[in-house]
């Protein structure tokens, strides 16, 4: 199964979801907050398939004025996950957003990955997501398990891994993470 667009009206939906936000609050002194993509799917991490969907989240953070350090390629191993995700903190990245892991099957471990690594949770962001993916259609980023926190400077969100999950997650969290970022990077 591929993730990327299937017909012109998904394109559409795609480039809609770029449109930057007039109400996004101003980025930092040095024009960009940085961020690290962790894509969670076995198949992508083995190499037998690539993901569509870590590229498009980076694009779109860009697009909203985020430096994307990189994107990441993890299997659906709670470890890995967890350490990826530490690493990313302990780099300083101002947002991680991962994609995958988060329905319901036996290798969804996204959220048992990273509620360890949370201080705080921002259940907030994370009804958000779920119900504008519930608006739109996405059944899955509707049902998602995903988890939305702060650990210690960073930003943590998870958000389900289909194209309009991603599409509709970004739009609602990009304004969201950018308001934290900019509360938390004043402590």
């Amino acid at each position: 199964m591929t993730n990327a667009p299937a017909d012109p009206d998904e394109r559409a939906a795609d480039a809609a979801a770029r449109v930057s936000s007039p109400e996004v609050p101003t980025p930092p002194e040095d024009g960009f907050s940085r961020s690290l993509v962790v894509v969670v799917d076995d198949r992508a991490a083995l190499g037998e398939e690539p993901s569509t969907l870590g590229p498009l989240i980076g694009e779109l953070l860009e697009e909203a004025g985020f430096h994307v350090d990189a994107t990441v390629t993890v299997p659906g191993d709670e470890i890995e996950i967890r350490n990826t995700l530490n690493t990313a903190v302990i780099g300083g990245v101002d947002l991680v957003v991962s994609v995958g892991g988060v329905g319901v099957s036996a290798r969804d471990v996204t959220p048992e990955a990273t509620e360890p690594l949370l201080d705080r949770r921002l259940q907030g962001i994370e009804e958000a997501i779920r119900s504008s993916g519930l608006s739109a259609g996405a059944t899955d980023g509707g049902l998602s398990r995903g988890l939305a926190g702060i650990s210690g400077q960073t930003v943590v969100v998870n958000i389900a891994d289909s194209r309009a999950a991603v599409r509709d997650g970004m739009a609602t969290l990009i304004p969201l993470a950018q308001h934290v970022i900019g509360h938390i990077s004043d402590i």
